[in-house]
């Protein structure tokens, strides 16, 4: 076999895995909140946006607050700017706020209740994954760090649909999370 046949052979490949990636797969309503559910489990989404606590085994999500975010009632505690000077970024114990060059943000409410993407729309939610856009909607702020939405908008539509129809069946956490400060309010 010469070099051009197992070029040509390999990019065929590569091409037909490139197209039924980008296919759709017909799923019913309750397949799509399980596979949603088990992205959710797997990417990492109670990182950030579920409270924590320490309990006997050491962190672990306060599960009525589940992906509820940065909880409104929380203090916000005054940062160490020295340290972000030196370059570095700061994050809460719970993961649920980070400091850096950006100034502070705040993790978001994935609930399913108004305060958080209980209103959404499907192609909000996409949007707000695929183009770092604050809540889905055009001219608004891009998504702040840490959230990694720049890995996520690689997700295919039928996770992205999937992982939205999950969240619009979790138990709703009325939860208002403040707005992003400036590095100046810091």
């Amino acid at each position: 076999m010469t070099i051009a046949v197992v070029i040509s052979v390999v990019f065929a490949a590569c091409q037909d895995n490139a197209v039924s990636e980008e296919k759709s797969i017909a799923m019913t309503k309750k397949e799509m909140v399980k596979r949603g559910g088990y992205l959710v489990n797997t990417i990492g989404c109670d990182d950030c946006h579920s409270p924590k606590r320490m309990g006997p085994n050491g962190t672990e999500i306060i599960p009525e607050l589940r992906l509820s975010g940065y909880p409104a009632s929380r203090p916000i505690t005054k940062t160490n700017i020295d340290v972000l000077k030196k370059g570095w970024m700061l994050l809460s114990d719970d993961l649920t706020t980070a400091v850096g060059s950006w100034g502070q943000s705040f993790a978001a409410n994935l609930t399913s209740d108004p305060t958080g993407t209980g209103n959404w729309k499907e192609e909000q939610f996409i949007k707000a994954i695929r183009e770092g856009k604050y809540k889905g909607l055009d001219n608004t702020r891009p998504l702040l760090l840490p959230m990694p939405w720049f890995v996520y908008k690689n997700l295919t539509d039928d996770d992205l649909k999937s992982i939205f129809a999950y969240l619009q069946t979790t138990k709703p956490v009325k939860n208002v999370v403040p707005a992003p400060r400036s590095f100046i309010q810091l």
